[in-house]
C-alpha cells in the first residue's frame, strides 16, 4: 500500500557511525530536496530525535561499532525499537552485511528495505529512500547467497499490500517453512511424507498466492511474515 507525501518534503533520520559517510549522505538527501532530520552515530541521540520529528524514512548502518565490541546487534536492536514504538517510520537498512541470515533477520524485523553499501551510488539511495517512504518495500533479489557474494542485484519493489498468511492452506504454510529454511523440493516432500510432484504444485500455487517470481523471494517473504522455519533442515 502506498503512502501519498507528494505535498510533502521527505523527512529522513540517519544513523551511521562513520563520519564521512554521514555528511555525504546528508549532502546527498538535501540536494535531492529531503530534509534530514537527524544525523547521528549513536542510539539515544538517533530515537531521541525520531520522536521528535517522527521522520517518514530512517536509514540505518547495522555496524555501530565503538572499539572492542561488534555492533551488529545494534543496528537490529534499533530496528526493532523502530517497529514497535514508531510504527510509521520507514526502516531502510544500509549496510555492509550481504550474508542472508542478517537479511533475513533485518526483514523480520520491520525493515521495509535492505540496500548493501558496496553496490549502490547516490542515485540508487535517493530512490530507495523515496520510494520507502511512498509504502514501497524493496527487497535484494536474483541472489544466489553463499561465502562469497560479489553484490546485490538493483532492488525491485515487493508488492506486500493486502498479503496474509489467511491465503495459504496449512499444507502451503508448511512448504513454505521449508522453503524459507532453504530445502529443496526432495526434501520438502521427505519431510512432509508427500511426493515431489505435490511439492511443486503447492509452489506453484504459493506463487500465485503471494505474488513472488522466484524461490528466494519466498524466503525472504516468508521471513518478513514470520512463517515458521523448522530446525534440522
Amino acid at each position: 500500500m502506498t503512502t501519498d507525501i507528494s505535498n510533502e518534503r521527505i523527512r529522513v533520520a540517519l544513523l551511521e557511525d562513520q563520519q564521512v559517510f554521514r555528511e555525504s549522505l546528508v549532502l546527498v538527501l538535501e540536494n535531492a530536496g529531503m530534509d534530514v532530520v537527524a544525523r547521528c552515530s549513536q542510539t539515544p541521540p538517533f530515537l531521541a530525535r525520531v520522536r521528535e520529528h517522527m521522520p517518514h524514512v530512517a536509514v540505518l548502518d547495522l555496524r555501530l561499532v565503538p572499539p572492542d565490541q561488534d555492533g551488529t546487534e545494534t543496528g537490529l536492536t534499533v530496528l526493532q525499537c523502530l517497529h514497535d514504538f514508531y510504527p510509521s517510520v520507514k526502516a531502510l537498512v544500509l549496510s555492509s552485511h550481504h550474508e542472508q541470515d542478517v537479511v533475513e533477520q533485518c526483514l523480520h524485523a520491520g525493515a521495509a528495505g535492505y540496500l548493501w553499501k558496496h553496490n549502490v551510488g547516490c542515485a540508487d539511495v535517493v530512490e530507495a529512500v523515496t520510494r520507502v517512504a511512498r509504502g514501497e518495500r524493496l527487497m535484494p533479489t536474483g541472489l544466489s547467497w553463499g561465502p562469497s557474494v560479489p553484490g546485490f542485484l538493483p532492488q525491485e519493489e515487493v508488492p506486500l499490500g493486502g498479503v496474509e498468511l489467511g491465503l495459504l492452506t496449512p499444507r502451503e504454510r508448511e512448504v513454505l517453512g521449508y522453503v524459507a529454511a532453504g530445502a529443496d523440493n526432495l526434501k520438502i516432500a521427505a519431510c512432509l511424507s508427500i511426493t515431489e510432484r505435490t511439492v511443486k504444485a503447492h509452489i506453484t500455487s504459493i506463487y500465485k498466492k503471494l505474488g513472488s517470481e522466484n524461490r528466494t523471494q519466498l524466503a525472504v517473504l516468508a521471513c518478513q511474515l514470520g512463517v515458521h522455519r523448522p530446525a534440522g533442515v
